[in-house]
């Protein structure tokens, strides 16, 4: 169920030419311990001048937008979030064209799923995503990625903390994450 919808996202975004990763629990199943989804995260490498693209996408993939004024939906949340009627399976849509992002999705790994290539998020850059949005859930995440992938880039993991850091004031992000390297080694 999943695994087709995800393939349908992957070779349409291709053909449509918007770049992409797959993050979230989904991206999660693949590098950390296996839980509970009930959505498909995709960060998308363009900004939301590209709405028309993305929309027609989204809509040729078989998805259905669930805001009615989708449009400034986007503009103030940076995401279009849609369901497949067929399976009831939310997927957002997130619009980013930042300078990390852009540097995830070319660092995103394509795992091979019923022959296509989709590309998700890199271990590091879950571990990014899940220590910034904090909740309890997603330190779970983190903590069980580290333990699957203790090889994983310690170094840029850091480095974008330090950056996520010194954008908000702050050392939170730098302090869990090392809090957890202590716990996982």
């Amino acid at each position: 169920m999943f695994e087709d919808l995800i393939v349908r996202i992957a070779l349409t975004l291709k053909e449509s030419g918007l770049p992409y990763m797959i993050i979230g629990g989904q991206a999660v199943l693949l590098y950390g311990t296996p839980r509970m989804t009930k959505d498909i995260d995709v960060t998308l490498g363009v900004d939301i001048d590209d709405l028309t693209n993305a929309v027609e996408a989204v809509r040729r993939i078989g998805l259905v937008i669930i805001p009615e004024a989708f449009e400034a939906f986007v503009r103030d949340t940076r995401v279009l979030p849609t369901k497949d009627e067929n399976t009831g399976i939310r997927v957002d849509f997130i619009f980013s064209y930042t300078l990390y992002e852009r540097q995830a999705i070319e660092r995103a790994k394509p795992v091979f799923l019923r022959g296509a290539a989709v590309m998700f998020a890199s271990a590091e850059d879950v571990i990014i995503h899940k220590i910034f949005a904090g909740r309890p859930r997603d330190v779970e995440d983190v903590r069980s990625i580290m333990l699957k992938n203790p090889d994983f880039d310690r170094d840029y993991t850091g480095k974008w903390l330090k950056e996520f850091d010194r954008s908000v004031g702050s050392d939170s992000f730098t302090k869990l994450f090392f809090d957890l390297l202590r716990d996982v080694e």
